[in-house]
């Protein structure tokens, strides 16, 4: 498996991996799928911030992305912090690839100067939120009932990790 930028020809299955992820999890509080024109447009977003869309790439075939954004677009006082999102194809999920993933998105923020990496995690998601304290992240907010999905409310972690970034804002 080797983890790369992901190119327009991958939209295809980065579309199917987030729509799954939709259709049959919590990770994302959204109901309806995506298109793959929504994907591009996410994915030129992204690259003109020179923010990474990676992608674990496993004899070819996707089997997981990673990404991060702003935290919050305004004012620019954020500007040291992302928000990012790891997701796995749901054949391969347990496998090391969500770790592999997240190690290379903490080394892209790290690149980029970046403070602050957070993500925000269903609360009844254990396997994310075990993934990220073993990645050094900290469990700092409990949302209450800030998601609803599939007829009932959700709660929302979020979990930060600091950046051995010492320049970053200074």
């Amino acid at each position: 498996m080797i983890i790369r930028a992901a190119t327009e020809q991958d939209i295809p299955a980065i579309t199917a991996i987030y729509n799954e992820v939709i259709a049959h999890t919590n990770a994302i509080y959204a109901e309806t799928p995506l298109t793959q024109e929504d994907r591009i447009a996410w994915m030129r977003a992204r690259q003109a911030q020179s923010y990474p869309v990676l992608i674990a790439d496993s004899d070819g075939a996707v089997v997981g992305i990673a990404s991060f954004g702003d935290f919050r677009a305004w004012p620019s006082g954020y500007r040291y912090t992302v928000e990012h999102s790891v997701h796995v194809e749901v054949g391969q999920r347990g496998r090391g690839i969500g770790r592999v993933l997240l190690t290379a998105l903490i080394a892209e923020a790290v690149k980029l100067g970046k403070h602050c990496l957070i993500g925000a995690i269903d609360a009844e998601n254990q396997a994310s939120i075990a993934l990220h304290a073993r990645a050094g992240f900290d469990r700092v907010a409990h949302f209450r009932e800030v998601g609803w999905k599939n007829g009932r409310w959700l709660d929302a972690i979020f979990m930060q990790r600091f950046l051995d970034t010492p320049s970053a804002g200074r």
